[in-house]
């Protein structure tokens, strides 16, 4: 018998000491895991609502280094960790996004990965200008600005479309987009939309319109949109339009004069103003202007297309917003004196 009372001693030692480092590795494990778990699940700390930018090239490593020099996120080995256990690491897409409150590491990824970048927002104004329509654009937020110039013939060559004319020519409406948008994709997106808008609502119009063509309703539906104060009046104004076109009688209507005179106009239009020919002038001209006066939106198109029917021919502003509508002149000039120059 050879056992040797020290060898069996110091084996037993290292067993035991094996068991224990097994042991502590089984609760570092563990506890790791518990502490990765809970890591992917809680909310960064991002204070108020706050903006990451990736730029082109940037890899998750230094999006994790900056988000830990930030103060965003305590563990920077973790989110790598995460990324390649979900499998999204080298995914990332660059952008600006907005990071909201209480996000977790586990969304913030989903996030990056899908693109979900932060919109801003443009939205034009119906019954505006080109002009007025233009300095929203050059205002508009993170919207890259590449235009140089900023007239209509310019603005109509950089879309695509040169030689047409720009007003009423974007439909007015909320346009988003991601920082780095150049102006003139909006502005082409703003003049398809509305080509889209007008062509389907001119396949689907009434019969026997006093309209030619698809862009003799956009003028149309300009001076209408100029004349509107309550939404719901518009298919009534339409109608008084298209009953004088149709009798061959001319438009009046103060909007065209007011666009003719450009520059001129000082914010009130005088009798004589009335009777200084333009090409916009429709108490001088008969028929449509040569082109729109302002962007007519979705309801006033459908308006003019869809007309309401009756027997007016006159319109007054009552002063609240509203129109008192008159079949004949003698019944117009008493509406007018009662709402205009107030007498009863």
């Amino acid at each position: 018998m050879n056992d040797n009372p020290k060898k069996s001693h110091r084996a037993d030692r290292l067993f035991r000491l094996a068991g224990l480092l097994l042991l502590a590795a089984s609760f570092a494990g563990a506890w790791l895991a518990m502490d990765f778990d809970s890591f992917r699940s809680s909310p960064l700390d991002t204070g108020d609502k706050q903006t990451l930018l990736i730029r082109h090239g940037s890899s998750l490593k230094t999006v994790a280094s900056e988000l830990h020099a930030r103060g965003m996120l305590n563990h920077p080995s973790y989110f790598l960790l995460l990324a390649r256990w979900l499998g999204v690491d080298g995914k990332i897409k660059a952008g600006e996004y907005q990071l909201q409150s209480g996000i977790t590491p586990e969304q913030l990824l989903q996030q990056l990965t899908e693109g979900q970048v932060r919109q801003y927002a443009l939205t034009l104004i119906e019954g505006e200008t080109f002009r007025a329509m233009i300095q929203r654009v050059i205002a508009a937020p993170a919207l890259e600005q590449t235009l140089t110039q900023h007239d209509g013939a310019s603005v109509m060559q950089a879309i695509g479309y040169p030689g047409l004319h720009p007003e009423g020519r974007f439909l007015p409406e909320t346009y988003y987009y991601p920082r780095g948008t150049r102006d003139v994709d909006v502005l082409r997106r703003a003049f398809h939309d509305m080509e889209t808008f007008l062509d389907g609502e001119w396949a689907k119009r009434d019969d026997n319109l006093p309209l030619k063509t698809p862009y003799e309703a956009l003028i149309l539906a300009s001076i209408v949109e100029k004349e509107t104060g309550l939404a719901r009046e518009r298919p009534q104004i339409a109608g008084v339009f298209i009953r004088r076109l149709r009798k061959g009688m001319r438009l009046q209507t103060d909007p065209t004069v007011i666009y003719g005179m450009g520059e001129h106009f000082d914010g009130d239009i005088r009798f004589r103003d009335l009777r200084r020919d333009t090409p916009y002038n429709t108490y001088t001209r008969a028929g449509l202007p040569p082109t729109p006066i302002a962007m007519p939106g979705k309801e006033a198109i459908h308006a003019v297309l869809h007309p309401a029917a009756g027997d007016s021919l006159y319109f007054v502003a009552r002063g609240d917003g509203s129109h008192h509508f008159s079949a004949t002149l003698a019944a117009h000039n008493r509406a007018v004196d009662r709402y205009q120059r107030k007498r009863h």
